[in-house]
């Protein structure tokens, strides 16, 4: 059984936080709401006295360790590099072990680690879309139509598929002879809400003819039971998928995720084992495309005489693991696309996985400014390489009431690929 650290593990890592304040400019939470207690430092300190069995579990310790995205934005601008995100991350979870989950947490996790429920859940859901939702104009996504536990009235949602991705292709689709064969881990987000950037995956792998292994019995990576602070929760899961993907020999393991990406990529590397073993094979899809010689295949094919503007953003959890060449090259070189840089594309986007659902309305103020970037930069659509980080964009989008449409990368790439013979 896997097993995480404790917030014990850290008392060296909150020993080197020397309150510089570095961090107030990096975070943004405190630069939302400008409040001590929402800033890197104060949260390693509030750690540290948890640690030390100076405070309480008193509702002001539980909000302001609530008040964190877990994105990292503060240690990779750390002097002495605090990983505040795995401290906050840890701390929670000893919240729960004294404490318990949360009635919202309770609720996620039961569902994230039974798949069976959660695929009764998005076959119902997508059968009842058209009548839970309501359409918005300039095809902005769905509003939800009904009082819902814990979402916001205001929020923007993608549908839930009635057929989930992973129930579509067998485990195995075949490639060329020669090319490497690679497991796509589809994530939550990808299975569920947003089965076309699967279907785009697997059109590209097919362009370079690569095989493709689905897992049937992969799971939830586990991020959003670390930031809930459910720690058997992301044990079980990663036990889970460590089964599921070393079923079938692979080259890589593949993501379309950035949330997955650094949930296999990074959690599992500090479990140590076969776990790290499996983090060392996992890599972001661009990354693969890239190493692959992608970018000089587009470039040969015919430009579009009809482009598109499109600008990128930086999830943060590609951002602090060093992925941004890739995705960019991947965009700058789709015959339909102009890229432009747009300002602040490395800061958060705001949604920080259940933060959202917790603190909407600072989210909210973190996306609006991330919104105002967006418009900023004159771009028509916004791509991205994270299911979240499209929910959460263009939420903002619309709330700014901004036409911006929100894609993944796959998304156009797959409008630039010729068809398949």
């Amino acid at each position: 059984m896997a097993k995480l650290k404790t917030l014990e593990d850290y008392r060296e890592e909150i020993e080197q936080c020397v309150k510089c304040g570095a961090c107030r400019a990096h975070c943004p939470v405190f630069g939302a709401e400008k409040h001590e207690g929402r800033v890197a430092r104060g949260k390693v300190a509030l750690a540290g006295a948890l640690l030390e069995g100076e405070i309480g579990l008193e509702e002001k310790l539980l909000f302001d360790l609530s008040q964190c995205l877990l994105c990292g934005s503060c240690c990779a601008q750390c002097p002495n590099k605090v990983p505040t995100e795995e401290i906050v991350a840890a701390a929670r979870r000893e919240i729960s072990r004294q404490k318990g989950l949360s009635t919202f947490a309770k609720g996620m996790t039961t569902v994230l680690k039974n798949q069976g429920l959660m695929n009764r859940l998005a076959k119902t859901g997508g059968v009842l879309s058209s009548v839970l939702f309501k359409k918005l104009p300039e095809n902005s996504g769905l509003r939800l139509r009904f009082p819902a536990p814990f979402i916001d009235q205001n929020r923007t949602l993608p549908p839930i598929t009635g057929k989930p991705f992973r129930e579509r292709y067998p485990e195995r689709i075949e490639g060329q002879p020669g090319q490497p064969t690679v497991a796509f881990f589809t994530g939550c987000g990808i299975n569920y809400m947003y089965p076309d950037i699967g279907e785009a995956f697997l059109r590209a792998m097919r362009f370079l003819g690569v095989t493709v292994v689905i897992p049937a019995e992969q799971g939830c990576c586990g991020l959003p039971a670390v930031s809930a602070g459910a720690t058997e929760v992301v044990e079980e899961l990663a036990d889970r998928n460590l089964k599921a993907l070393t079923a079938q020999p692979f080259d890589c393991i593949v993501t379309a995720c950035a949330s997955c990406n650094a949930g296999l990529g990074k959690i599992y590397a500090d479990l140590e084992g076969d776990y790290a073993a499996l983090a060392a094979k996992t890599r972001d899809v661009f990354a693969f495309l890239v190493e692959q010689g992608l970018p000089a295949r587009l470039a040969e094919l015919p430009r579009a005489t009809e482009r598109i503007l499109v600008t990128y953003h930086d999830p943060c959890h590609l951002r602090t693991r060093g992925i941004t060449y890739e995705p960019r090259e991947i965009l700058k070189n789709l015959p339909q696309v102009d890229f432009v840089e747009m300002a602040a594309a490395g800061t958060c986007c705001g949604l920080g996985g259940t933060y959202s659902v917790y603190h909407y309305e600072t989210s909210k103020k973190i996306g609006a400014k991330k919104a105002g970037h967006v418009v900023d930069s004159g771009a028509e659509i916004v791509a991205t390489d994270c299911p979240g980080c499209i929910m959460q964009l263009q939420d903002s989008l619309n709330h700014a009431g901004a036409k911006v449409r929100v894609k993944h990368i796959l998304d156009l790439l797959l409008e630039a690929l010729p068809p398949s013979p």
